[in-house]
C-alpha cells in the first residue's frame, strides 16, 4: 500500500491528512511536498491527522520531526490528531509526544490554534 496525502489550508494552518503507509519508499517525496507547502503558503502551523495511517517506520518519524523543527524556527506549532493505535505506540516509544501536542480530532486541534473550524 502506498501513502496518500490530503493537503488543506485553513487560515494559517496546514492540515495534513495521511492514509496508507509512510515508510522509506514514500518519505522523501512526502518530505519535499510538505516543505513546498510550508514554504509557498502563509502557513504557520500544521495539524497532522493520522487516523488512516496504517504503518510508519523511522524514516516517517524523521520527516515529521524535521518539519516540526522547521515550524518551530518559524514560530509555529505542530499538533497531531486522530492517531491510529499502531502509530500512537510508535509516537510514544519515540518520544514524539513529548514535543508534539496531541488533540483528539481536527476540530479540537484547530480550536487550540485559534482557528474556527
Amino acid at each position: 500500500m502506498s501513502l496518500n496525502v490530503g493537503w488543506n489550508v485553513k487560515e494559517n494552518v496546514l492540515l495534513v491528512r495521511l492514509s496508507g503507509e509512510l515508510d522509506h519508499h514514500e518519505a522523501e517525496k512526502f518530505k519535499k511536498e510538505w516543505q513546498h507547502m510550508i514554504q509557498t503558503g502563509e502557513v504557520k502551523h500544521v495539524i497532522l491527522n493520522l487516523a488512516d495511517l496504517t504503518f510508519m517506520d523511522s524514516s516517517g518519524l524523521g520527516v515529521i520531526l524535521g518539519r516540526y523543527k522547521e515550524l518551530k524556527q518559524m514560530g509555529g506549532e505542530m499538533i497531531a490528531c486522530s492517531i491510529s493505535p499502531l502509530v500512537e505506540r510508535l509516537f510514544e516509544l519515540s518520544g514524539l509526544f513529548k514535543i508534539i501536542r496531541y488533540e483528539e480530532n481536527e476540530m479540537l486541534a484547530l480550536l487550540r490554534l485559534g482557528v474556527a473550524s
